[in-house]
C-alpha cells in the first residue's frame, strides 16, 4: 500500500456549505473520494492510499488539474483506490466538489 499526501494552493475557497461528503465506491478499478472542509479557504489537501505503486506524477499531475479546474480552496480531500485509470480519478473529484457546492 503507497500513501501520497499533496498539498496545492488553490485561488479561493470551494463554494458552498456541505462539510462533508463521499463519492465512489472502492472495487475493482475504481476509487473513493470522501470530502471535508477544512479551516484554510487556499488550501487543497488530498491523501492518496493506493495498492498501484509507481504512479506518483500521474497522481501529481491530475491532482493539479483538478485543483485548477475547480478552485477547491478548504477542502481534504481523502482517497481511497482500487486500480481507478486517471480518467475515473479525475471524475470522482469533480463529482465530489459538486456535491460540496451543492445544500
Amino acid at each position: 500500500m503507497q500513501t501520497l499526501k499533496l498539498r496545492h494552493r488553490a485561488v479561493g475557497p470551494l463554494k458552498g456549505k456541505r462539510n462533508t461528503g463521499i463519492v465512489g465506491v472502492v472495487a475493482s478499478g475504481n476509487c473513493e473520494a470522501l470530502f471535508e472542509r477544512t479551516p484554510s479557504e487556499k488550501t487543497c489537501e488530498v491523501d492518496i492510499r493506493t495498492s498501484v505503486v509507481g504512479f506518483d506524477e500521474v497522481w501529481k499531475l491530475v491532482v493539479a488539474d483538478f485543483v485548477e479546474r475547480a478552485s477547491p480552496g478548504g477542502i481534504r480531500v481523502s482517497i481511497n483506490d482500487g486500480g481507478a485509470t486517471p480518467d475515473v480519478v479525475m471524475l470522482r473529484l469533480m463529482q465530489g466538489a459538486a456535491l460540496m457546492e451543492g445544500n
